[in-house]
Formats: structure tokens, sequence, C-alpha cells
């Protein structure tokens, strides 16, 4: 039996199967809803549900009295009504398979590879910036990688891709990689990128969750962006922010762009700010009800940060957009991870 999912305050709908995730299903019939880890881990696809009922996977039963359900780990047991925090149109039919040629490999920190790749001669790959591919291994398993490099960079990939222990491609496939070989990849994936907006933007990285911050800010230099935008990089030492000279060239360069690096376990002699990336937005921007926040990397970061925007500092729940990274193997789903 299929069931029908419903959007509140709207006339669009879409079929659903039992054994089928909402989130899936939405994207098969071409739309999008806010999303990132994929594995019930980081909330951001946290739907207002306001009738019928989901199995959510490792989480039971939830109806309309429970008022929410994680629409990426939730399958339907009854029609549906919901009333996610966006919802989009996408053309899923842009997506492509291609086969990239391995063109560079470098190491800016001991724990992270910048992997760029080359698609064949005529063959580009329209995307928006902040957005991703996956890396389909020989066995068919997954892996998400965030595209670092400028949207119109659109025939080839750059990932910035951080050293997991035991990660089966960021440590073992990774590793037997050389300039020459061959990856198969899908692109595009997902629905972090900028929107047109007067408003100021708040970009928030941790570790490679710097990778689609760059790919915004470089297409915005390309566009000839004036919009204001404020960079907070965290890591847990000097080496995490692992392109520093990249970031502060931007902004002795660009009138709009401003960045600061935040280390959580600074030595003495870092002059810079300390603690967690997301407190030193709280400490520069009391009231955040006039701006846009993207934020990406830790998945425990990227929760905080919502939560503390939006229940203290006043940022609309529709003007916070996230990409946890969540090191795991593949999600039931088919989807997988950073690792």
């Amino acid at each position: 039996m299929t069931f029908t999912v419903h959007v509140a305050g709207s006339e669009l709908s879409f079929p659903c199967e039992p054994r089928e995730f909402v989130l899936d299903a939405a994207e098969r019939a071409g739309y999008s809803m806010p999303s990132s880890c994929r594995k019930g881990v980081c909330n951001t696809c946290e739907t207002a549900l306001l009738s019928g009922e989901v199995e959510q996977r490792g989480k039971g039963r939830r109806t309309a009295r429970d008022g929410s359900a994680l629409v990426c780990r939730a399958q339907p047991r009854a029609d549906l009504t919901i009333r996610p925090k966006r919802f989009e149109r996408i053309d899923i039919f842009r997506r492509k398979t291609i086969t990239a040629t391995v063109y560079r490999l470098a190491r800016p920190a001991p724990d992270v590879t910048i992997l760029t790749l080359r698609f064949p001669i005529g063959l580009r790959a329209p995307f928006k910036a902040g957005q991703y591919l996956q890396v389909i291994m020989e066995d068919g398993d997954r892996r998400n990688f965030s595209m670092a490099n400028a949207a119109r960079h659109n025939d080839g990939a750059e990932l910035h891709i951080r050293h997991v222990p035991n990660g089966k491609f960021s440590e073992k496939a990774l590793s037997r990689l050389a300039v020459g070989d061959r990856l198969q990849v899908e692109i595009p994936h997902g629905d972090f990128h900028l929107r047109v907006s007067p408003r100021p933007v708040i970009l928030l990285a941790s570790g490679t969750g710097f990778a689609p911050i760059k790919s915004i800010v470089e297409t915005a230099i390309h566009a000839g962006n004036d919009r204001p935008m404020h960079l907070y990089w965290g890591g847990h030492r000097r080496e995490h922010i692992y392109l520093f000279d990249l970031a502060a060239n931007w902004q002795r360069r660009l009138p709009w762009f401003t960045s600061t690096p935040v280390l959580s376990d600074a030595p003495a002699s870092w002059a810079g700010r300390t603690g967690l990336v997301h407190h030193a937005v709280r400490e520069d921007h009391r009231d955040l009800s006039g701006a846009q926040v993207y934020a990406c990397g830790n998945p425990k970061m990227v929760e905080a940060a919502q939560r503390d925007f939006t229940a203290d500092h006043g940022l609309p729940e529709a003007e916070f957009f996230a990409d946890a990274f969540v090191d795991s193997g593949p999600s039931a789903s088919g989807d997988s991870q950073r690792a």
C-alpha cells in the first residue's frame, strides 16, 4: 500500500511507500526538505507531524501527538500531513554519474587530504555552491563529500577529506589513490546552498566543514557579491584551520567578508579567539533575527548552534541551513557519510 504525504499550507503532496523514508520519497518526487546526516543524528530534518503515524527507525512509532518526526528515518504507517521548515522543488534529472580522474592530491594538514578530480573533456556537472557529491566505491558503497570548488568550475570537483581512523574511504581507499586513477561519482546532492536574500550571512564551520563554505565564498566572489559574510571557523588546534591563509586573504581583499578562526585547544602563543566556535558567534551577534546562518561540520556543533541561535538570539528557524558531517558507514537508505 502506498501512502500520501500532504504538505500543510499548500496543495502539494507526494507518494511514499511503507518501507521508504519520507525524505527519500520527497526527493524522488522532486522536492527537497532540510536534511543533513540522513541518519537521525543531527535533527536538521525534524519536521512538524500534523496528522498520521510513522515508524521512526531506532525510536519507534510517532504520531501527531508527538508533534514532530525526523523524516530522514521516518517510514509512514498512514497518510501523513507534515509542515517542513522548507519545501522546495529540485531538479533530480540534473544528477549525473561520472567517471572522474584524480588530478591532484594534497595534504594541507596531517589529517586532511584535498582531492581534486577532473571530469571527462567537455563534460560539466552543474551544482549549487555548498552541495555535495557521492563517491561510489567498487562494492557499491557510497560516501558523501562536499565540493569546495566554485560552482562555475563544474568540470571537476575539489574534495576536502578528513582522515577517520579505519575509515573505509578516507583511510583505506584514499591511501591507495594516485594521480590518474579513476573514481565514479554522482553529482549533485543536498539542499545546503546559499539562498538569495538581503540578510547578512553567518558562515559557521568546524574542520573540513570549511569545504562547502569555500565553495559558497568563491562563488560569491565571482558573482560580484556585496552581501556581508562573516566566517567563524573552529578547530581544536591551529592545524585544523588548514587553509588559514586563504580565509585571511579573503578578509584583506573583500570589504564584505570577515574571518574569525576559533581554537578550542589553543596554545599559549595563540592570540585569537578560543572556546567553542558557535559561542564566538553568540558573543559577537546578540541579535540574529535579521541574519541567515549556514553551519557545516561536527553534528554536535550544528545542533548546538541551531538550538542556541533560535532560542536565545532570535534567529528564525527557516534561516538556519546546515550540513552535519557524520563519520559512519552506509545508512539503511543507501545514502552514506564521510568516512
